[in-house]
Order: C-alpha cells, then structure tokens, then sequence
C-alpha cells in the first residue's frame, strides 16, 4: 500500500512552547522556499499563517489570566481552570498545524495500519473514552509507506475533537476492493460547513477548517478520495486510498 506514517507522538515532556517551536521550525524553511518560487500559499505558509491569525485571542487571554493570579488571590482556582483550557486550546491549534504541513512523507520500510490508527488516536487530543474503533484485522496488517495517512488521521480526529461538542466518534477502517476506508462518524456535525472546508482548493486565512483543507489536500495526493453521507443522526466523512 501507498500509505505509512511517520509521524512521531508528542512527548507530554516537551510542553507547549517546544511543540510551537518544533511545528514552526518544521514548516519555516519550506516557507521560504515557497515565497521564493511562487504565489500561491502553500501549505506551510498556510499553516503559519493560521497559525499567527488564531493564536491571537488565546494568548491574550492566558496572558490576562495569568496577571490576574496576584490580584485576585481567592480565585485562583478558577484562574487556574481558564489558563488550562486556553493551554489546551493553543495546543489542539499545534497538533492541526503539525498534522497539515511538513514535507516529510516516506520512511524506510513500512508500518501496519493498525499501529498508524493506534498512533494517530495517541496524538489527537480526542478522549479515548469518546471514541470507538472498528478495524478488523485484515485492515489492520494493511503496510503503510506513507506520512500522510496519519496526519489524514490526525487531523480527522482533531477535528472531531475541537468541534464536537463532546459528542462520541466512531472510527470504522475497512479494506475492500482494492481500497482501504477510513470512515469517521459523528452526530451534531455542522454537514454544510464541513463540506465547504473539503471542496475549496485555496487554504483558509486561519486554522478554521484547516485541517478538512490539508485531509482533502493529503487524500487527492495520495490518488484517494472523500465520500460523505448521513446515517441516521451521524455526519460520516469517509476517506478511500487505494490499497497497491
């Protein structure tokens, strides 16, 4: 299969202003190159953009709430609460921006599907107790080659976890017919939105529908494509990659 992922699980070690820099450093000189020789964005300058556009809001906030801690003495805890959803924020932007860019797309040999999925549910941020997975095992000893397919997978589930609402994730990987599915399902999904995002060709000026851009960008690469449909309450993205 065309397919194997390379992408490394963050360390809880590194925190967030090393996972800023690793995504920055990864994408920079990509940036220049592509200022250098052409006028379309890139997906690296996308991401950087993006990522200058949306970290605006909550870092000033983290910043507001961190000088309030020696003013307001009875309500730190509170305080505290608001810093850590602003860090969790700014650190669901960084895992999208790191899944949608970067130039790395092979390694040596390869890996089993069922160890990217493993891999790519470990670097979400989506709660493993919200997410189910069906993979059987003749889907799962599928070998991947290629980097994109967990950032396809990443990026899927890190947009099911920032605007979900909390509401349960079933992941459903399937092979058949000389194709591997990755179909993702999930209810209270804004559809019209969501498939605006999976139809544009120019990326977006912030990190709001970033990662369905770089999924449909990663899945045309790749030779895939993305099919979407209702099943009952559940919106269901599915993204198709040949299996050769």
């Amino acid at each position: 299969m065309t397919l194997a992922a390379d992408t490394r699980i963050p360390s809880a070690g590194h925190g967030l202003l090393g996972d800023l820099a690793r995504v920055l450093r990864a994408h920079l000189p990509t940036l220049r190159r592509a200022r250098a020789g052409a006028e379309a964005a890139s997906p690296q300058e996308a991401v950087v953009r993006a990522l200058c556009h949306d970290m605006r809001t909550p870092l000033a906030s983290l910043e507001a709430v961190l000088g309030s801690l020696d003013r307001a003495p009875g309500q730190t805890r509170e305080l505290l609460e608001l810093a850590r959803a602003q860090t969790a924020h700014l650190s669901s932007m960084l895992r999208t921006a790191d899944a949608s860019g970067g130039t790395e797309r092979r390694t040596r040999g390869t890996r089993r599907l069922g160890d990217v999925v493993r891999a790519a549910v470990g670097s979400a941020g989506l709660p493993r107790a919200q997410l189910t997975v069906d993979m059987p095992e003749d889907a799962a000893d599928v070998a991947v080659g290629d980097a994109r397919v967990q950032r396809i997978l990443i990026n899927l589930l890190e947009n099911a976890h920032r605007h979900g609402r909390g509401a349960p994730v079933r992941l459903e990987v399937t092979r058949r017919d000389g194709w591997v599915q990755l179909a993702l399902g999930q209810a209270g999904v804004p559809a019209d939105r969501v498939v605006q995002h999976l139809s544009t060709s120019r990326p977006p000026v912030d990190l709001t529908g970033l990662g369905l851009w770089s999924v449909q960008q990663q899945t045309r690469e790749l030779g895939g494509r993305l099919v979407w449909a209702h099943e009952g309450d559940q919106f269901v993205l599915t993204v198709c990659l040949p299996d050769r």
